[in-house]
């Protein structure tokens, strides 16, 4: 009986995704993320590229704006000095293995059998030489290896099997500081000598300590191993990390991996995965449905990378000079929560927070204590942060839905009133709504004064700063407040509620009856004109057409000002009609997501078909839902399957999502949760739930003539219960039991269609 790891194919639309898209010999949530790169160019174009016939190495870091300590085994004489694009070495895909936590190729121009596994903290590398003679494990320390240069680098030989240092990230746009990732390589065999280069120079590797001269040489250089093998020898190579110190990374690795057993190392890492990834079992459904699901699950898994150490200590970067600081112990000595890298949780409402939440609600915990030890160090919540650093990652201050679902869910291990007091200042001047995208120095571009006294962000606002779009500021301020104040009525703060309340209705005051479209709005007042729906301007990432719907906090007052359910109903189905000729995504190329009527590649239009439930057309979010399941997301080749960026997991979640029937419009801010109730595509869906969080120990969901002709629901039943409404309440899933499902190949247009059968508002 197969595994869920035997359904997982990492292949899958690796010929067009970016830099952190792809992880192999790697864990959930890995410090370590180490796979193949074929290519060297930026973040967009840059690490493993499924069409790329050359290797250039094997590459420790696949992060949000982090990468780095690139590996290659050679034969044959040094050729480091002379960069990838000389040492690479073609493969083929016919001898290639990948699945989750090991990869395997062969080195078809050195004739050697490469293969990679890892726990979370350390690479682990084992090399079979078929030729030997003179061979080398290049380390091209001084490489860019993906979204940021390499400023500087470190290495020290520590006897004849193992090398100490680190590598520096160069700063980025979006992460303003040099950040250092310290390693400790260890080989089970001595290596007879250490090369090593700078720049294209190669220099004597017998001194004690090894630098780039970065005058000189733009930071490049590196150091090889060098050995005389017999034909068929083995040599393996073990790679621990830390953002903290040398000494950290030697502890990760004798906390981890203190032999050198790989098989070992291999099978325990295919455990691990199992395990998270049977969190959700699925029956029945083909065989291309069960390889897709347990993908997108991967993915949901894989990315936003842990970067504290196994002793709880972690890289505060929020000050002028890095300091080293401790996650609290509990009464065992273990941390009692572990700190995480990540892209900004823009979007996330409609996907990792709805999964995290149900089926690993830890990793919920382990971002809020992460954004709160943040707040603590540098006086704000983050959106996303990159090596202990800030980023102001997009827009908005995204961290508030995760906060305030975590807490509705009874998630609830972190300060949740220290968390409410960042939420509260980052709602107002000098936060996280006075900043736009990647704004570091001033807190201008996000336009919080004119929200707060016009009740809107106008276009035309100057900062040094991206997504400077005041239509989609004002919208998604509008929802966040929403989300805040449902936190603060539930703690109480009655006031705090009132107003935020009050504010998250400012969405109105972009809404322009004339063009029955929200419209963005210049310094003047006036409306931006000429207004092109089709447009991005005032919009980030998506254009008038996308944010039309963008009011999830109340969707009854959006179909209000639709002129009502009809007319709600009528317009909503022709988008979908309109949208579906160019498969509900934009052309690839598109970085500004403009050139479609929805976009279910990128995250402001993810929840769009679901919103018939709240009109009384549940049949038509089902129609919908599995349509673009079917034209967008069912791909499992290497040139589809994700439709756009699938970013950290934001993709796979909601692809899952809508796997097993479960979404919620809304974000789980609700002071009562729901789910909204889809078709899924397996006979029997199992979710094991988290007995610290939810006593029920199982949810099931099973259906009744399960079959691709058949996505419509006739009759919903929980627990032999009838149930004629459109959603269940997490309380009640919390609780366990069994939601059957019939299906049938046409609508049935009376169930879940009464105006008292859709999800609150």
């Amino acid at each position: 009986m197969k595994r869920p790891t035997d359904w997982v194919n990492p292949l899958i639309d690796t010929a067009n995704r970016r830099f952190f898209f792809f992880s192999s010999a790697c864990r959930p949530f890995g410090m370590v993320n180490l796979s193949p790169d074929t290519m060297q160019n930026g973040a967009w174009g840059s690490g493993y590229r499924f069409d790329e016939p050359y290797v250039l190495w094997f590459s420790h870091v696949h992060a949000w704006q982090l990468s780095g300590i690139p590996v290659l085994p050679t034969s044959g004489e040094l050729r480091g000095h002379r960069g990838a694009q000389e040492y690479k070495s073609s493969f083929s895909h016919d001898e290639e293995t990948v699945r989750p936590g090991y990869h395997a190729l062969t080195l078809a121009d050195y004739a050697i059998r490469a293969e990679l596994t890892s726990t979370d903290r350390v690479g682990f590398h084992r090399y079979t030489f078929e030729r030997g003679g003179e061979s080398h494990i290049l380390l091209d320390l001084g490489a860019e290896v993906g979204p940021s240069a390499m400023s500087d680098f470190h290495v020290e030989r520590n006897g004849s099997n193992e090398l100490v240092g680190y590598v520096e990230n160069a700063p980025t746009r979006r992460r303003p500081k040099a950040t250092r990732i310290y390693f400790v390589l260890q080989t089970d065999c001595a290596f007879d000598a250490l090369d090593a280069w700078k720049g294209s120079d190669s220099v004597s590797g017998d001194d004690a300590e090894i630098r780039p001269d970065v005058g000189e040489h733009g930071g490049t250089g590196g150091v090889a191993l060098r050995y005389d093998l017999g034909p068929g020898a083995v040599v393996q190579l073990k790679v621990s990390i830390s953002y903290c110190s040398v000494e950290g990374a030697r502890r990760n690795l004798q906390a981890e991996l203190p032999h050198w057993e790989f098989d070992r190392i291999r099978r325990e890492a295919d455990d691990v995965w199992n395990a998270w990834l049977g969190r959700i079992e699925v029956e029945g459904g083909t065989d291309a449905r069960t390889t897709k699901f347990y993908t997108d699950l991967y993915h949901a898994l894989l990315g936003r990378r842990r970067v504290s150490d196994v002793d709880g200590s972690y890289s505060d970067m929020t000050g002028p000079e890095q300091v080293v600081r401790q996650i609290p112990l509990d009464e065992t000595g273990r941390p009692r929560y572990e700190h995480h890298n990540s892209d900004a949780f823009w979007g996330a409402q409609w996907n990792i927070n709805i999964l995290w939440s149900i089926a690993y609600p830890e990793v919920i915990t382990n971002f809020c204590n992460t954004f709160l030890d943040i707040y603590r160090n540098g006086g704000l919540i983050p959106r996303g942060p990159s090596g202990g650093n800030y980023t102001y990652v997009m827009v908005s201050p995204s961290s508030t839905h995760l906060f305030a679902a975590a807490y509705q869910k009874g998630i609830r291990d972190f300060d949740v009133d220290l968390a409410y007091e960042g939420l509260v200042r980052n709602h107002g001047p000098g936060g996280l709504m006075s900043k736009a995208g990647y704004e570091h120095d001033t807190s201008v571009g996000g336009g919080v004064e004119y929200y707060m006294e016009r009740g809107y962000v106008p276009v035309g606002i100057e900062a040094d700063a991206f997504h400077l779009k005041g239509a989609t500021q004002t919208q998604e301020y509008a929802y966040c407040d929403w989300s805040l104040a449902e936190l603060a009525a539930a703690l109480g703060h009655t006031e705090d509620a009132a107003r935020f309340r009050e504010r998250s209705g400012n969405y109105r005051n972009i809404w322009n009856p004339e063009t029955g479209f929200f419209q963005p709005r210049t310094m003047d007042g006036a409306w931006l004109e000429p207004f092109d729906p089709m447009s991005g301007e005032g919009w980030v990432e998506g254009n008038g057409w996308q944010y039309l719907w963008h009011v999830p906090h109340d969707v009854a007052a959006l179909i209000e000002l639709m002129g009502g359910r009809e007319a709600f109903i009528h317009r909503l189905d022709e988008v979908f009609q309109k949208a579906e000729p160019g498969k509900f995504t934009v052309p690839p190329g598109n970085q500004h997501h403009e050139a479609n009527f929805v976009e279910y590649g990128n995250q402001p239009s993810l929840y769009i078909a679901h919103l018939f439930t709240y009109a009384g057309a549940p049949w038509l979010t089902q129609k919908w839902v599995r349509r673009i399941m079917d034209v967008a997301k069912s791909d499992i080749t290497p040139y589809g399957g994700y439709s756009g960026d699938e970013d950290q997991g934001e993709m796979g979640a909601l692809n899952v999502l809508m796997a097993i029937g479960l979404f919620d419009v809304s974000g789980g801010c609700r002071r009562e949760p729901n789910y909204e109730i889809t078709t899924p595509v397996f006979d029997r869906v199992t979710i094991h739930l988290d007995p610290r969080y939810a006593q029920g120990g199982t949810f099931v969901i099973e259906t009744q003539s399960n079959a691709e002709e058949n996505p419509y629901i006739q009759s919903a039943w929980i627990d032999d219960e009838p149930l004629e409404k459109a959603y269940v309440p997490h309380a009640r899933l919390a609780t366990g039991g069994t939601l059957r499902l019939r299906l049938g190949p046409e609508p049935n247009r009376t169930w879940a269609s009464a105006a008292e059968d859709a999800p609150p508002q």
